[in-house]
C-alpha cells in the first residue's frame, strides 16, 4: 500500500536537500505542467519512458500538495467518491455531466 502523505513529506525532504523551489508556486504549477508535456511526448513519440514521465508528473504534484499543505490523499479519494457518484448522459455524441455533486 502506497503512503501518499509520506511520499509528500519525501519528495518535499528531496526538493531541501537538492535546493529545488519550495516557495514559488506558480512555478511549480509550470513546471508540473512542463513534465506533463513531457509525458504527453513520450507518448505521441512512443520514446519508451512514458510510465517515468507520468511518475514525475505525480512527484510534481505531491511536491506541490506538500507546499501548499493539501493532504493529496485525502482529495483524491474524495474525488473519486464524488466522480463515481456523478450522473453523465450523452448528449449530440459529447458525454455531459448532467447532475452536479
Amino acid at each position: 500500500m502506497v503512503d501518499l502523505k509520506e511520499l509528500q513529506k519525501q519528495v518535499y525532504q528531496n526538493k531541501l536537500d537538492k535546493h529545488f523551489n519550495v516557495t514559488d508556486v506558480s512555478m511549480e504549477f509550470a513546471l508540473t505542467y512542463g513534465e506533463l508535456s513531457e509525458a504527453y511526448e513520450a507518448y505521441w513519440k512512443k520514446k519508451g519512458n512514458v510510465g517515468e514521465e507520468i511518475a514525475d508528473v505525480v512527484i510534481y504534484l505531491l511536491g506541490l500538495s506538500e507546499i501548499l499543505g493539501i493532504d493529496l490523499e485525502k482529495e483524491l479519494l474524495n474525488k473519486i467518491e464524488i466522480n463515481k457518484n456523478r450522473v453523465y448522459q450523452t448528449i449530440d455524441g459529447v458525454v455531459t455531466k448532467i447532475e452536479n455533486n
